[in-house]
């Protein structure tokens, strides 16, 4: 049986809602008001792709499990893709400029591009750039 997929939702744990919707909103990202209050806030990535951004007592309402402090380990790690080289440069460079932390060196594969950032609460996010021209080969 093939599991058909509509929406991604991504929650995220955040120490301060405000402080992240400022830092995501510098990036470029929107946010859906109808799933927006004093505790969360729905992150619009993509058409079907959200980030819900949970202050920490919101999202333990989800999980019996201890929330992993972010700034000390790793539990996953978000990719989003980007048009170009310049667009990845551009979405970290502001990430930098408003409080993000660069995580790696940026990896230049000739086909491949990437470069990565820890945001305000400590989730790893890659952007990469991939010529599609050699993938469809």
């Amino acid at each position: 049986m093939k599991m058909i997929t509509k929406n991604i939702f991504i929650n995220l744990p955040v120490k301060d809602l405000q402080k992240s919707i400022d830092f995501f909103t510098a990036l470029g990202f929107e946010f859906n008001a109808q799933f927006t209050d004093d505790k969360a806030t729905c992150m619009v990535i993509h058409d079907n792709i959200f980030a819900m951004l949970l202050v920490e007592s919101r999202f333990k309402d989800f999980t019996k499990k201890e929330i992993a402090d972010a700034t000390q380990s790793t539990e996953a790690i978000i990719a989003l893709s980007a048009e170009s080289r310049e667009q990845v440069d551009e979405m970290v460079n502001r990430a930098l400029a408003a409080g993000g932390k660069q995580t790696n060196e940026p990896m230049d594969h000739g086909f491949m591009y990437q470069r990565s950032f820890e945001d305000l609460d400590g989730h790893l996010w890659e952007v990469m750039y991939m010529d599609a021209s050699v993938i469809n080969k």
